[in-house]
């Protein structure tokens, strides 16, 4: 009798809804063409509107990606909700990404129109103030990443690039506290080792 019950239960509950597609809401080409629109679109955006969104976070940043995601996220699914739809979608997603990564490959100035090229923003210790304006990017952005590779602030830095991927490499006029404290560590070290060697000449 329970098991009856249950089985009825189950039925009821409809199951196939939840991997049937309902082809007179949403295609299946609608369900492929949607995330890969979307997915074109963003990327075409933050190719516009600069790297520092891509990596560089601040908190606002953050919030704009959160809001981005949950935006997108109808334009993508659509008026479905199955399994089966959410599945098409990755695949879609997935296999253009794959697509994209192997043209990449095979050429590398898609490359740089898909997602742009690097950018020298502080060349000899000066910076470039036209660069670091196109990137949006403001002197408390500069001293954050400096900051983070061990530099006081940005009058440290002899070079600062900006990747397409977002991610800042610097290098600095000088040593960075780490490396002095290293290299203080070491010269104590050595002093101490010469006094150890010096005493013990002594008491011989």
């Amino acid at each position: 009798m329970l098991n009856d019950l249950l089985l009825t239960g189950l039925l009821d509950w409809g199951w196939a809804n939840m991997f049937v597609l309902d082809q007179e809401r949403v295609t299946y080409l609608e369900k492929i063409v949607r995330p890969i629109v979307v997915y074109g679109l963003l990327i075409m955006l933050f190719r516009v509107f600069g790297k520092k969104e891509i990596a560089q976070l601040n908190p606002v940043d953050f919030v704009v990606l959160l809001l981005i995601s949950n935006t997108v996220q109808n334009a993508m699914i659509g008026d479905d909700m199955t399994i089966t739809g959410g599945f098409i979608g990755v695949i879609a997603l997935l296999g253009v990404n794959r697509l994209i990564a192997i043209l990449k490959f095979r050429n590398p100035g898609i490359e740089k129109v898909i997602e742009g090229h690097s950018r020298t923003l502080i060349a000899d210790g000066k910076p470039d103030k036209d660069a670091i304006r196109r990137e949006l990017m403001t002197e408390e952005d500069l001293n954050v990443v400096a900051n983070r590779e061990g530099y006081e602030d940005v009058s440290e830095l002899d070079k600062c690039v900006i990747n397409p991927n977002g991610v800042v490499f610097v290098e600095g006029r000088t040593a960075t506290k780490d490396e002095r404290f290293k290299e203080d560590v070491l010269n104590r070290i050595d002093l101490l080792s010469r006094q150890i060697t010096e005493l013990r000449a002594a008491l011989r």
